[in-house]
């Protein structure tokens, strides 16, 4: 998949297809709300789910592992969606593959399971983190003097075309001094961004990241 690099507080961050950004300066992955174990979560409550949606998250991730061979992993928030279920000892196995790599997690409203679950699949939980000239949260949390990067929101733009077509698509959405990432998960649904003058926002489309909006 293709991606689309982008300048921000003087680091370069690669906006990935795969709704994942790579910070190569610090040879990073970071992800915002994979919301694993939600499919399952729904069966188990008499709600039907697709029951392969939790796998091919998993496999996404895979597959950028493989491509960018990150040192870390970021995760921001909403890893998994809810209650323990057997999701999450599919995600510790695959956890386990890549054990030479770190994995942070910033919490979110929705991870709600036990501390030592965390701490047993080799996970760093923190509640944000400051790293270069980045603030990492999961709920946007602008803070003077950092750029703040977060989840959460699921952003989403509203395409119109010429013909009263529209089309819908997830976004990264990059303002003057923050910027939210779309949801990782597939499982997920998109909240429309109401950006402003000088917003970044670069839509996400099959295999491609583009500009949708005029940079300041």
């Amino acid at each position: 998949m293709t991606g689309l690099t982008i300048q921000v507080r003087g680091e370069r961050l690669r906006l990935l297809a795969d709704k994942a950004v790579y910070w190569p300066a610090r040879r990073t992955l970071i992800i915002a709300d994979l919301h694993l174990g939600k499919a399952m979560h729904f069966r188990l409550s008499g709600i039907a789910a697709p029951a392969a949606v939790e796998q091919r998250n998993l496999d996404r991730l895979d597959r950028l592992m493989q491509r960018w061979r990150p040192a870390e992993v970021l995760l921001l928030g909403d890893l998994f969606h809810s209650r323990h279920n057997a999701s999450w000892e599919s995600f510790a196995a695959f956890r386990a593959l890549y054990a030479d790599v770190v994995f942070t997690l910033i919490s979110g409203n929705h991870d709600i399971l036990d501390p030592e679950r965390y701490h047993q699949a080799g996970i760093t939980c923190a509640p944000f983190l400051l790293r270069g000239p980045f603030h990492f949260t999961h709920h946007p949390s602008p803070q003077a003097g950092h750029h703040n990067i977060a989840g959460h929101v699921h952003p989403g733009i509203r395409l119109a075309g010429k013909a009263r077509q529209h089309l819908t698509l997830p976004c990264y959405w990059f303002g003057a001094s923050a910027a939210v990432l779309p949801a990782f998960g597939t499982f997920t649904g998109l909240h429309m961004v109401r950006p402003v003058p000088g917003d970044r926002i670069l839509a996400i489309t099959g295999d491609h990241v583009f500009r949708c909006s005029t940079e300041a």
